[in-house]
């Protein structure tokens, strides 16, 4: 069994059926948040194809959705986003396979903990390159191929859902200055793309993702950071990958219909405030947050 991951289970939120009939591609389906979301949408009845660099955890992440024995299939298939020519066979490949795609979710993205003045020219461009140009390929590529392309018997495009995974708190990310950018990017991508798209009933809509305890973020960060994270939520907790994967399916089912150019934040109320509310230099002797004088 994949390390950090329990044995997979029925959805505990939605019906089996729910996504029933559709294709959804997921990158970066080999860990953390892309394998709980190919979990959980395998499980609620759709055709998942998922995607990333190397195919051992791809594999991995297969195995976990055929564990819970759902009526959804999965599929593996290697692809580094950023490479133009990988996006198209893959895309290809997952039309071949399925016919069309119904909904693509544009996980797959990284960074690295640097202050500014310590990231050169070529790490600030690999984040880039990842997290905005590879985000632009994969929705380029299945909306031009998959959802604009009109349907035979209607006349009527295909359509279609694109979600991409960026992050929070929006209101500045020491440390992770071009991550801060990429996903900013990202999210207006997300805002103009939903209007020009329209027309081609595509709807667009970015999930900006507080600090989640995935495996990665467990295992990557140095310990004093990881422990200081809850902290740092006024939730007082890190939030679950499946937690993402239900929003995920959410938006992907008819429930998500009239979402569209949305930016939707999960943080545990992170980008509203940095702690707990109240600070412990903010309480009164009685427990209470201190408040002003009046006169009653």
């Amino acid at each position: 069994m994949a390390r950090g991951y329990a044995a997979a289970v029925a959805s505990s939120i939605f019906r089996p059926d729910l996504l029933a009939g559709q294709v959804i591609l997921i990158s970066g389906g080999g860990s953390g948040i892309g394998r709980a979301t190919a979990i959980e949408l395998t499980q609620l009845g759709a055709d998942v194809v998922i995607c990333g660099r190397e195919i051992e955890p791809l594999r991995e992440t297969s195995d976990l959705c055929m564990q819970a024995g759902g009526e959804g299939s999965v599929s593996a298939m290697e692809c580094d986003i950023r490479e133009a020519d990988q996006v198209k066979s893959l895309v290809d490949s997952a039309l071949d396979l399925h016919g069309r795609i119904n909904t693509l979710v544009n996980n797959a993205g990284g960074q690295f903990l640097a202050p500014a003045e310590d990231i050169n020219e070529k790490g600030f461009d690999t984040v880039i390159r990842l997290n905005v140009h590879g985000t632009w390929l994969m929705t380029h590529e299945v909306a031009t191929r998959a959802m604009i392309p009109t349907d035979p018997e209607t006349g009527e495009p295909h359509g279609g859902k694109i979600i991409d995974v960026t992050l929070s708190p929006h209101n500045g990310m020491p440390g992770m200055v071009h991550s801060g950018a990429a996903r900013a990017a990202v999210e207006n991508m997300v805002k103009t793309l939903s209007i020009e798209w329209a027309r081609f009933d595509i709807k667009l809509n970015a999930l900006a993702i507080g600090q989640i305890a995935t495996e990665t973020l467990l295992t990557k960060y140095p310990a004093v950071v990881v422990e200081n994270l809850s902290h740092s939520i006024p939730a007082g907790r890190l939030g679950k990958p499946e937690e993402v994967a239900w929003q995920v399916a959410y938006l992907a089912s008819e429930a998500g219909d009239f979402y569209s150019g949305s930016v939707l934040t999960m943080d545990g109320a992170r980008d509203n405030w940095l702690g707990p509310w109240p600070p412990t230099q903010l309480i009164d002797d009685s427990g209470k947050p201190v408040s002003e004088e009046r006169n009653q």
